[in-house]
């Protein structure tokens, strides 16, 4: 298949997930309402396959909207048709994903996220569309005490954002076991993804202030801030504070090509992945290895816990081999480099 859309295509994963189809020779359709995103991304995607002599602005396609609006996102799917360049398969990271705005609006994180893809899967339905595969998380397994996370695990959320996530799974099962003969679904569960392209061209870059640990360092390091507060240093792991299971957007950007390869060979398969390094490092670790690599001090401080935290999250990445057959590349020091790198070239533009 070769031509995919992309929902939330111009935020941190899904600018580098556009990155790695387009690198592929794949037509890509960008949907997004840059509410939380910015347009300038694709200027940065561009560069990099231009300089990989690897670009043809006919295969990018980009859409401003909202997948809650039925009519924006039929235009989307006929306008495609129109062009002879049908959207075969859809990967799906449009949505709001803060925890802590989660428990302050649940009810807007169930209109976005749920209601959204509830109408995505509606206009696929009816475009003959029925290969997706879901941008899911690691907060579906809530506070588990089954270290570390397996796919069988019963999901056990602990905050809004992550029953949201858990909903739209429990959908794309539904749909699936309605028509297996029809549908190809899958839900990539990501762990922790943090860092940057190598180029410095594309990177995190919400319009939101952060709540995320990593944009938070990057943002010390600059002076944009004057500390990184920790939440608890109390909680039952190594040095008492938070484990992660921190994993490159760009080793995440390929599974994501991996994953959508096994859909498209299959006939009928619903594919339920962690997507993760299978390494657990703690806060601590994190800050001291972007000092190390980037040789630049970080002020940080404790605080107390923060709601809907889990002390360890780390993922049994067993399948993910098995299936996908290929595991990351990139270390903990390469995602504090790259991303530092596009942190400083932010600051210049």
């Amino acid at each position: 298949m070769k031509n995919i859309l992309i929902t939330g295509g111009a935020g941190f994963i899904g600018s580098h997930i556009c990155l790695e189809f387009l690198a592929q020779q794949k037509n890509v359709f960008i949907i997004d309402s840059f509410i939380n995103s910015n347009k300038n991304v694709f200027h940065g995607i561009k560069k990099i396959l231009i300089k990989e002599n690897n670009f043809k602005e006919s295969r990018l396609h980009i859409f401003k909207g909202d997948i809650r609006d039925t009519l924006f996102l039929s235009n989307v799917f006929f306008k495609a048709k129109q062009n002879g360049t049908p959207i075969e398969s859809v990967i799906h990271c449009a949505g709001l994903k803060a925890v802590k705005e989660s428990f302050i609006n649940p009810i807007k994180y169930w209109d976005f996220n749920v209601g959204g893809s509830i109408n995505l899967l509606k206009v696929m339905e009816k475009n003959n569309c029925r290969t997706i595969l879901f941008s899911s998380s690691a907060t579906v397994y809530g506070n588990s005490s089954e270290i570390p996370f397996k796919e069988t695990l019963k999901t056990n959320p602990i905050n809004p954002y992550g029953f949201t996530k858990v909903t739209i799974e429990n959908i794309l099962d539904n749909l699936f076991e309605s028509k297996k003969n029809k549908w190809k679904v899958g839900y990539l569960r990501y762990f922790n993804p943090i860092g940057a392209h190598p180029s410095g061209l594309i990177g995190e870059n919400s319009s939101s202030k952060p709540e995320n640990i990593f944009p938070i360092i990057c943002e010390v390091a600059s002076g944009l801030r004057d500390q990184i507060n920790i939440f608890g240093n109390d909680w039952p792991t190594s040095d008492g504070t938070c484990q992660r299971d921190y994993l490159h957007v760009v080793d995440l950007a390929k599974a994501h090509r991996m994953a959508m390869s096994f859909l498209n060979d299959s006939n009928s398969t619903k594919l339920v992945l962690n997507i993760g390094r299978g390494e657990s490092t703690s806060v601590l670790d994190l800050i001291k290895a972007f000092e190390k690599t980037n040789k630049i001090k970080i002020n940080y401080k404790f605080t107390n816990r923060r709601s809907g935290d889990v002390g360890i999250s780390l993922a049994n990445t067993e399948k993910m081999v098995e299936i996908l057959k290929w595991k990351p590349e990139k270390s903990i020091e390469d995602m504090c480099r790259d991303g530092w790198k596009w942190q400083k070239s932010k600051l210049k533009n």
